[in-house]
Formats: structure tokens, C-alpha cells, sequence
């Protein structure tokens, strides 16, 4: 006879790989047992990155004696009880192998009572109840895990250094945090703090004890709500970025999950607002009706699916970017102190550092005192002006419509009353030329303070947008070359193109063979941007063969990108005053002034008040 049943110990300890990868696996069942508990206070207590120890006390429901026995039965679980529950689950954990599972690969004691009876003191070895008795009625859970792994060498053998698997959990402890405002945590690793928080709701709170202060004064307040979503969360300015993705998390119904398709959705949002390779902080929850997620698809329930994703990545999209459109992204530069001084924390309370959400988010002193900065809308003016540029005009003629002009810069109070009509649409204010550094930077000013504007930026920005209107809606016809562009692949390029040419056909790019793993191309869509055809073409076959799809809409918009970078000014290229004035006017025509396609900065700020500290005008 071959086929066996496996006895139960081992059955529990290949289950326990599923659920108990690391220490941190443990805290996060763990915890959120407590949290599903209503505690509304929980204390972990670490030891050796909990490779030695790990312990969660709480103030929630806890167990009577026939449930915490009952606990530690496999496939035993007190939210699920029948497969309709599965479609509707409101729970953090719900499978019912979590305490088997640990239980089975520890030495595992539980000291547990409702508070209306004397509690159980339950000890297990290896999933074995080596005790049990009576013990104190304190309302609420202590569970302590110690030799984890201890019957599982060779789980324990590919454990990482202390540092890492404390990173995990510390990780995962901020994660459940920033899902549970309402929670109070308390975090110590042998026997010293980490980290806690004080349990009120404020998520704002949490965020600063989680990524510190100055983060916390970056964030930006947002929500949001349709019939089958309701968002709420923060954001942060567009200038904090981090090099990792980790910092973005997504709570769907009081749970942090993993989702490259709504991180991606946050990424389009911040979309040539970010430089390249970075990623911004940012907590969102999102509440919605549970039949619309699947979280039963992973044991760990990291990952989800939805029933109206598309739905859901549009409205996160959409909820980020209005929140831009109102507000103004110029960075402040900071006088930093010479001497360190107490932190904030040390002088003064939260509410004192933190206004409420709802009220409005943290900024520096505004540009405009007393004005709502609300979506740029051009004047028809301004649009026509545009309209009128050609694609492949050189930089000259786009840089400025003062060279071929006699007349002289307006003066400025020509220029406030030409704009008073128009001012309160602008995001950016009027900022007046008053020289150029290295033949690079623009510097300006008005009653606010000091200007610096990279003027290439500027200028990409400028024609990023330019060239965007002119590629988003081309017409969708073909132009035959008067001489056919040729093409060598590799063969693994080859394979793609032959595979998917009917896709490149639907996208106006038709391949014709001309020998070995070389084609030839006779005509291309007329949105092809002149002296670009040959870049724009083999980013079609690279999304063929990374995406399995031809997306005309990105392609148009990296074509965009490329010319505005291409056909702008450079550095140390010299400006005469009507020029710089005019690239100033053109910058505050455009939808999104702050950041050149690419993400870098275009306007920093010395406001008045920072330029009198610099000279010790104020004190």
C-alpha cells in the first residue's frame, strides 16, 4: 500500500507552513485574533526578534474554558458557520488553522477569561496540552509563543538575522497600526519600546508615530465616496518620496493588503509628479460592502480580488488627482537651525503639532494668503496662442514671442490688470523676472519672496502638455512613406512580432518580412511625431513583449514626454527678460505647473519671512 494518511502532528506542521513563515507570521495572527477580540488595547512583547518569545496581551473579549480548548483544534474558528459567511466576511482571521498551526511549532501557553468567570491556563508543547488549569479572571487574552520552531530544525535553519525578521515585524506591527487607529498599541523588543500609539482614531496620529513628524506635516487629507466605495486617508506631497513602494498602504475594510493593480492606480495618480524611481507615502482605507472582495484567496490574506476593480482603481485615481488640482506644489525651502533643538514632541502635545484631518492638511506658510487656488482653466487667448505652435518648430521659435517682436515687457502694473480678471484660476502665482543663475535657473519674485525656476523644466513641462493635446485624440488614419523604414530584431523580438501582428496591425503598424529577422515598415499612424517614428515603434514591440498588448495611450504619452525633453532649453542657455517673462507666463497657463514630466521640481520658494531669518532681519 503507497497511499497513507498523514498523522495529525505532521498534517499540523506542513499547515503551519502555510500560515507560520517567520516570527512575524505569528504576531500577525496573533494580533489580529486580538483585534477581532475588540480589544481596544494590545501590548506585544518581543524577545530575540520572537525566534525566543513572543507575547500579546489584550483587553478584549477573551475565552471561556470549553472555547480555549477548542481554540487549538484545527479548521476551529468562531466567524465562519456556514460557506455563505465565506462571501461576507468582516473579520481579520476566519480560517480557523492559525493557533494549530503556531500551536503545533512551539511551546504555546494562553491565559485567557470573559472577566464574568475565573479564567484557563492552557500550555501546550509541540500542539500537545501538556496543562491546564484555573487562573485569574482579568477580561481579555495573554497568549506567549517561545522555541518557535524548536521541533522544525530545518524552518528554523532558514531563518534571517535578528535585524531582519525584527524589520518584518516592526513592519507589519506599523501596518496593523495604521489599519486600527482606534487601537492602542504598545511595542517592546527585549524588554525595550519600540514604538506606540495612543489608541484615539486620529489616523494622522499614527502616521506620525509610525514615519515621524515632518512626514506627518507633508500628508494631505483626502476622501471620497461613490455608491460602492467610501475613501478616506492621506497622501503625501508630491516632494516626499521614498525609494520603495512599501511606504504605499491600502486598508480595504479594516485590512492591510498587498495589491500591485491599486498601487499601480495611486502611481497613475502622482503621474509626472514623481521623479523617476520614486514612490510616495500613502494610507488609504477603503470601506465597501464585503461580497464585493474575495480575501479567502491566499492564506495569509494578504491578496484580495475585487468584483469592480476598475471601478475601484478609477475612483482611488481620481480621488488623488482633484486633490492635487486644488492645491498649490511649489516646495518651501526651509532655514534649518544650526544648533539642534528639542523636537516638537518635546515641547508641545499632538493637537498642538496636528490639526484635525477634516480641518484642512499640513502646508507651510501659503504662497497666496487668503486665496483658494482652484483648477487652471486658459483663457481663450492663451489657448489659441498655443493651438498656433507646430510640433516641430525649433526651440527658438517655442521658447519665446518676444524674439520676433519690438515691443517691450509689460510693465507690471500692465500685467496685474491684464490678470486681475483671471488670477483666481491660476495655481501659480505672478512671478516677475529678475535674472538668471548660470545660465540655468530663473529667479523671480513678488510680495511672497523668491522664485528659483529650473527653466528646462519649465519648458518640458510646457510642451509635455503641448505635445499631450496634440497626440491624445489623433485621427486614426495612416501616411504611406516615401521611403519604407527598416527594422533588424532579434529573434526573440522576431517570435513576438510574428505572434502578435495582428495586434500591431489594430494599433496602424503593419510588419513586413524582408529577410533574416529583418522587417520593414511602408506607412505608421499619423500621430507618429517627426524624427521619433523609429523610438516610438520599437517601444511598441517592447510593450508586445512585456505586456502582451499594444497600449496606444502610454505609447502616445512617452512620445509626449521624449519631445518636451528633447525640444526644450538646456542649461546654460541664456535668456533675455522677455523670454524669461514669457516662459513664466507659459508655465502658469499649464494644468500642472509643479513638476516637469519626468517628476523633478520646477519652482522652489524662499519665502519673505525665511530670507529675513537668513539675514537675521527677525529673529
Amino acid at each position: 500500500m503507497k497511499i497513507i494518511q498523514m498523522p495529525e502532528a505532521l498534517a499540523n506542521k506542513i499547515a503551519a507552513g502555510e500560515v507560520v513563515e517567520r516570527p512575524a507570521s505569528v504576531v500577525k495572527e496573533l494580533v489580529e485574533n486580538s483585534i477581532d477580540a475588540n480589544s481596544t488595547w494590545i501590548k506585544i512583547e518581543i524577545m530575540e526578534a520572537g525566534l525566543q518569545e513572543i507575547k500579546v496581551t489584550d483587553n478584549g473579549e477573551g475565552m471561556t474554558e470549553a472555547d480555549c480548548e477548542r481554540a487549538f483544534l484545527r479548521h476551529a474558528t468562531s466567524k465562519i458557520k456556514n460557506e455563505t459567511d465565506l462571501f461576507h466576511v468582516k473579520t481579520l482571521g476566519f480560517r480557523g488553522e492559525a493557533l494549530a498551526s503556531i500551536a503545533s511549532v512551539s511551546k504555546l501557553t494562553v491565559q485567557t477569561s470573559t472577566g464574568d468567570e475565573a479564567g484557563t491556563l492552557l500550555v501546550l508543547d509541540g500542539g500537545k496540552v501538556a496543562e491546564k488549569k484555573k487562573t485569574a479572571a482579568r477580561k481579555g487574552s495573554e497568549i506567549t509563543v517561545s522555541d518557535l520552531f524548536f521541533n522544525t530544525p530545518a524552518r528554523l535553519k532558514y531563518m534571517k538575522t535578528i535585524h531582519t525578521e525584527l524589520g518584518h515585524i516592526t513592519d507589519l506591527l506599523n501596518r496593523l497600526a495604521l489599519s486600527h487607529p482606534e487601537v492602542r498599541f504598545e511595542v517592546t523588543h527585549n524588554g525595550k519600546g519600540l514604538f506606540k500609539t495612543a489608541g484615539t482614531g486620529d489616523l494622522l496620529q499614527v502616521i506620525s508615530q509610525v514615519y515621524g513628524m515632518n512626514v506627518a506635516k507633508q500628508m494631505l487629507y483626502v476622501n471620497h465616496k461613490t455608491l460602492d466605495f467610501s475613501i478616506e486617508g492621506y497622501i503625501a506631497k508630491p516632494e516626499v518620496t521614498r525609494a520603495s513602494r512599501n511606504y504605499m498602504s491600502t486598508i480595504i475594510n479594516g485590512r492591510y493588503i498587498r495589491s500591485i493593480p491599486l498601487n499601480q492606480a495611486i502611481l497613475r495618480a502622482y503621474h509626472t509628479l514623481l521623479p523617476i524611481g520614486r514612490s510616495p507615502i500613502v494610507v488609504l482605507t477603503i470601506q465597501m460592502d464585503p461580497i464585493l472582495v474575495d480575501v479567502n484567496v491566499h492564506p495569509t490574506k494578504l491578496e484580495v480580488r475585487f468584483s469592480k476593480d476598475k471601478e475601484l482603481f478609477t475612483a482611488i485615481e481620481n480621488t488623488i488627482k482633484s486633490k492635487f488640482k486644488d492645491i498649490t506644489l511649489i516646495p518651501e525651502i526651509q532655514q534649518k537651525p544650526i544648533v539642534r533643538e528639542k523636537t516638537v514632541q518635546d515641547s508641545l502635545s499632538f493637537n498642538d503639532q496636528i490639526e484635525k484631518p477634516r480641518k484642512q492638511a499640513w502646508s507651510n506658510e501659503k504662497i497666496y494668503e487668503g486665496q483658494q487656488p482652484i483648477h487652471q482653466v486658459s483663457t481663450p487667448e492663451a489657448e489659441q496662442e498655443t493651438e498656433d505652435l507646430q510640433p516641430d518648430l525649433q526651440i527658438e521659435q517655442v521658447t519665446s514671442k518676444a524674439e520676433n517682436s519690438a515691443e517691450k515687457s509689460p510693465t507690471v502694473p500692465e500685467v496685474e490688470d491684464r490678470l486681475e480678471a483671471t488670477q483666481h484660476i491660476r495655481r501659480v502665482p505672478v512671478m516677475y523676472p529678475i535674472g538668471q543663475l548660470q545660465g540655468t535657473y530663473i529667479l523671480a519674485q513678488n510680495e511672497n519672496g523668491l522664485y528659483m525656476v529650473d527653466q528646462h523644466a519649465a519648458q518640458e513641462r510646457v510642451k509635455y502638455e503641448f505635445f499631450k493635446r496634440k497626440l491624445g485624440k489623433p485621427i486614426n488614419e495612416s501616411q504611406e512613406l516615401l521611403i519604407p523604414l527598416t527594422f533588424d530584431f532579434s529573434k526573440e523580438e522576431s517570435i513576438w512580432i510574428e505572434q502578435y501582428k495582428e495586434e500591431l496591425k489594430q494599433a496602424g503598424l503593419f510588419f513586413e518580412s524582408f529577410g533574416h529577422q529583418t522587417y520593414i515598415i511602408r506607412s505608421h499612424p499619423v500621430w507618429f511625431p517627426n524624427g521619433f517614428e523609429e523610438e516610438v515603434i520599437r517601444e511598441m514591440v517592447d510593450q508586445i513583449m512585456n505586456e502582451e498588448k499594444v497600449n496606444v495611450e502610454k505609447i502616445r504619452e512617452d512620445a509626449a514626454i521624449l519631445m518636451s525633453c528633447k525640444r526644450s532649453i538646456k542649461a546654460n542657455h541664456y535668456l533675455n527678460q522677455d523670454e524669461m517673462y514669457h516662459l513664466l507666463e507659459d508655465l502658469r497657463n499649464t494644468e500642472d505647473p509643479f513638476t516637469c514630466p519626468h517628476g523633478r521640481p520646477i519652482i522652489v520658494h524662499f519665502s519673505t519671512y525665511e530670507l529675513e531669518k537668513m539675514f537675521k532681519r527677525v529673529m
